[in-house]
């Protein structure tokens, strides 16, 4: 998938980000968000503010009209109030359909102008970019860009909704700087509210070359209404030196996590000496240094704290999750849980079995390890094989952040999408659910295609590929494997090895378009 980000997980990465060239002609608009009609909600992921937390699940390879892999987003309002999908046809979404873009690559959601009624943000990575002056035009391919859709009491890009808003490189735009080929910006996506009520937006470029250095990478954290923009990379000194040095390959912002205190970055392609794509992270604090985010500290296995030695390959940091953290006897939720995925992890002769490690990150900024993660820790169901990349994705949830935090409320679900029963069902995949508070295989669970997840084993089914967290459920998105099979299904945190899912949603059902590609492949 363009320069390095690879890392002996290329088959998957071939599956879930697939790249098709295409002329843009998109400059973008910048016009500022207007204020819109107050919604009574603050319900999270309420989009309408009706007080009902709605939810969205992407098709990044949808086609659109006779535009392959344009992308679409589907909305499902909650309370039985009706579906909308969104493309960039769609009025009131900036720019124009165009193949390859992968709208909705990656997704967020918050409120970015604190009206009551939730956003979301859609990355869109292979956007191409044409920069058209008096003298020349040219076009840049898979630039990348942001686009924030507002809500309103009508819904996303409804009547009353305020203007998209457009977060893209070059002269005059949002992120400055200038768009390059394979920039990939909007590769990830992370927002919320900080802990001080102001709302921000991480965005991720991972491909972003520093001078001669190519795909060094770099982010950007938006915050508060007015979105100032602070980008930031590995040589960035600006509230403070950020981790580690710019390389070639590092990938920084490939992944990116965040909690109302902290927020973490992921170069899962960040080299260990000799020992290429062995991945690091930095962690953030949300207290601005001269409109910077302050640098805490980075992570990478070949810190003496930290369980394993870095390896080439590893891919640590590939996926993370985080959540808000109250230990015993604390007043407050100043602390966060981080979980990073380590997927092209060897476990001795085990190549590619894939690990996660739990750091507890304090409110003073210093970390210590809670728990290493294999299929092969104490009680964990099932165990190692070759190429299970256990923990290429991630989620995570607080459920009652105001409260000391337990196995029972604080939750890990971790993707093995290479999990397979037999050479029959290769690469079926299946997901652990497992607490993020004392021992891992305390209170865990364990669903794969056949077993919780319908309607039965089936190869490259991939499960585990798409994660996401609500407060009420575990989002299981399964964009591949045999059509009749692709949906999002819905599991209690708290259930049972081979449970069946609470709720589900499938192409052609419940007012959803049936002719969906990877439909379920980002879920929030």
């Amino acid at each position: 998938m363009g320069r390095g980000l690879s890392m002996r997980v290329r088959w998957l990465s071939a599956a879930l980000i697939s790249v098709l060239v295409a002329g843009s002609g998109l400059t973008g608009s910048t016009a500022p968000a207007e204020a819109a009609a107050a919604c009574p909600s603050g319900v999270e992921s309420d989009f309408n503010g009706d007080g009902v937390r709605d939810m969205v699940i992407a098709d990044p390879e949808a086609t659109v009209g006779a535009y392959e892999r344009a992308g679409e987003v589907h909305v499902v309002y909650g309370g039985g109030k009706g579906t909308l999908s969104l493309h960039q046809n769609t009025t009131g979404v900036p720019g124009a359909v165009e193949s390859g873009d992968q709208f909705g690559a990656a997704l967020a959601v918050y409120d970015a102008n604190l009206d009551g009624c939730s956003d979301l943000a859609v990355g869109i990575p292979y956007e191409d970019l044409a920069v058209t002056s008096e003298t020349s035009s040219k076009t840049y391919s898979d630039a990348g860009l942001v686009q924030v859709i507002y809500g309103s009491t009508d819904g996303l890009a409804g009547a009353s909704s305020p203007v998209a808003n457009e977060y893209l490189q070059g002269e005059g735009k949002p992120l400055g700087g200038a768009p390059e080929h394979e920039d990939w910006i909007g590769f990830a996506l992370a927002a919320g509210k900080s802990s001080g009520g102001v709302p921000f937006l991480l965005i991720g470029g991972p491909g972003e070359d520093l001078g001669t250095v190519a795909d060094a990478g770099m982010a950007f954290y938006v915050h508060g209404t007015a979105r100032t923009v602070a980008a930031f990379h590995q040589d960035t000194a600006a509230g403070g030196d950020v981790p580690g040095i710019v390389e070639p390959d590092d990938r920084f912002g490939a992944s990116v996590v965040a909690t109302p205190t902290h927020f973490a970055v992921g170069e899962p392609g960040e080299a260990l000496g000799t020992k290429t794509f062995a991945g690091g992270a930095a962690v953030f604090s949300h207290t601005l240094v001269s409109t910077h985010p302050k640098p805490l500290f980075g992570l990478a296995q070949d810190q003496e704290p930290i369980s394993s030695d870095g390896e080439v390959g590893d891919g640590f940091a590939t996926s993370m999750a985080m959540v808000p953290y109250r230990p015993s006897g604390a007043t407050a939720t100043s602390e966060s849980l981080l979980a990073v995925g380590v997927p092209g992890e060897d476990l001795e002769a085990t190549v590619d079995a894939g690990a996660v490690h739990i750091f507890r990150i304090t409110a003073s900024g210093t970390f210590t390890e809670t728990a290493w993660i294999t299929q092969d820790s104490p009680d964990v169901y099932g165990g190692t094989q070759p190429g299970d990349f256990f923990g290429q994705s991630l989620a995570a949830v607080n459920t009652a952040p105001s409260t000391t935090s337990s196995a029972t409320t604080v939750r890990l679900a971790i993707g093995v999408p290479g999990d397979e029963y037999s050479q029959e069902y290769v690469d079926r995949g299946g997901v652990h659910t497992v607490p993020m508070v004392g021992a891992p295989g305390a209170s865990d669970s364990w669903v794969n295609p056949g077993y919780g997840i319908p309607p039965g084993p089936a190869p490259h089914v991939l499960a585990g590929t798409s994660l996401a967290a609500t407060p009420g459920a575990l989002l299981i998105g399964l964009p591949y494997g045999p059509p009749e099979g692709h949906a999002v299904h819905g599991y209690k945190w708290n259930g049972t090895t081979g449970e069946e899912p609470t709720v589900t949603y499938k192409p052609g059902e419940g007012g959803l378009p049936a002719d969906g590609k990877a439909f379920g492949a980002v879920v929030r």
